[in-house]
């Protein structure tokens, strides 16, 4: 049974931000491009249970996004939702306070990269996902769902939900879809290892967010 049809779409992006970097903004809009959503929704973590020691203060996190995400071709929103939780962060509890929000006829498009499809089956109650939201992967070149990395359970609901992006657009949850060949692979982690050798990573972090890093020595120590 196909899911019912949607009034909006909203794309949703979360991530740890610990520094936002390109990769963010590219899996961003890819999908704008692909999907033209009517808002861009962008929430940082704020205590993912499958990480920890965020370096970066929250404030820092949501100024680093703003600066990043300011020039895109829809509306976009950051939602604290995550950084006002006291408890450990799930994606389902952050999908379901959305459809409680937006309401049963918007299509939510949950957005994510390769490595967390590799990872999908460890995030709490993961196939309940596709109740509340679509869920679209960005492949990095060469990625597949047949890659060995990506667990058996994940590739057959990704295969058995295959949708297109005017399916995604105009329904509200259910499907999912992995766009082919998105170079995105680019590592938080090594971006804070550069900081704090004093190296510019110029090429990794939007101008803008460098500036904000910089001005308030963000991962000097």
């Amino acid at each position: 049974m196909a899911p019912p049809a949607a009034q909006r779409c909203i794309a949703v992006l979360g991530g740890s931000f610990d520094p936002v970097h390109n990769g963010h903004v590219r899996l961003a809009e890819h999908f704008v491009q692909l999907l033209q959503p009517d808002e861009l929704r962008i929430i940082p973590a704020g205590n993912p249970w499958q990480k920890h020691g965020l370096q970066a203060r929250p404030a820092d996190r949501v100024e680093m996004v703003r600066r990043a995400f300011d020039r895109q071709q829809v509306p976009v929103v950051i939602d604290e939702q995550e950084i006002r939780r006291a408890s450990a962060t799930y994606t389902i509890d952050t999908l379901r306070a959305l459809r409680a929000e937006l309401g049963p006829q918007v299509s939510i498009v949950f957005l994510m990269g390769a490595d967390q499809l590799q990872h999908l089956d460890t995030w709490q109650h993961w196939q309940e996902l596709f109740d509340l939201a679509h869920l679209c992967a960005a492949s990095r070149p060469g990625f597949e769902l047949a890659d060995a990395h990506v667990p058996p359970a994940v590739r057959e609901e990704f295969k058995r939900r295959n949708a297109a992006p005017q399916e995604i657009r105009s329904t509200t949850h259910g499907y999912g879809y992995l766009a082919l060949g998105l170079a995105v692979d680019i590592s938080s982690t090594e971006i804070r290892a550069q900081l704090q050798r004093g190296t510019r990573p110029d090429s990794l972090i939007p101008g803008r967010v460098l500036d904000y890093i910089e001005q308030q020595h963000l991962y000097r120590n």
